[in-house]
């Protein structure tokens, strides 16, 4: 990597809410930890050994645990009543599926600022088409999907920066 590249690198991570990344090129190898990295305790900094031989920081453990109880809990559940119309809404909310950012960078709608958006609200898309470009290093990464249906919400903003595995679409596979 070049000095304009590192800067660049620098740039993208002080932009974004990460507190440590790690980089490794060949015989070129780079470690980074932000001033939100110091924030953490000694506690979420320990590795948990997972079955499966997975090891996750412990703040990142304690994190998808608190989404998958957000995920499996309905609409409904925190009144006690749950009528059809809930249930109905419920059951549509889990039928979307995500696209993801594979990489972290800034999310981009449309190939350039004069150009109208690859996809928009309503969109019927299909395995394969390009839906937004995230930049990289000053590399412009075209996002293929890799499902099918009916573009339901666009999640991150255009010329944001977006993590690595940050949601940025929803998607009606039945749409």
């Amino acid at each position: 990597m070049n000095y304009k590249e590192i800067t660049e690198l620098l740039k993208l991570i002080s932009d974004s809410h990460l507190s440590e990344f790690k980089i490794k090129d060949g015989d070129f190898e780079l470690s980074i930890k932000t001033d939100k990295y110091q924030k953490k305790s000694k506690e979420s900094n320990q590795i948990i050994q997972l079955p499966g031989s997975q090891s996750l920081p412990a703040g990142i453990q304690e994190a998808s645990a608190a989404q998958a109880a957000k995920t499996d809990a309905a609409p409904g559940d925190a009144s006690g009543s749950a009528d059809s119309g809930n249930d109905d809404k419920a059951e549509s909310e889990k039928e979307l599926l995500e696209i993801k950012s594979p990489m972290v960078g800034t999310f981009y709608r449309s190939p350039s600022p004069d150009k109208p958006p690859f996809i928009k609200v309503g969109d019927q898309i299909e395995k394969g088409d390009v839906v937004c470009i995230v930049e990289a290093m000053k590399l412009f990464n075209e996002i293929e999907s890799e499902i099918g249906g009916k573009i339901v919400k666009v999640v991150s903003e255009d010329a944001a920066p977006v993590e690595y595995d940050q949601v940025l679409f929803l998607v009606d596979p039945n749409g």
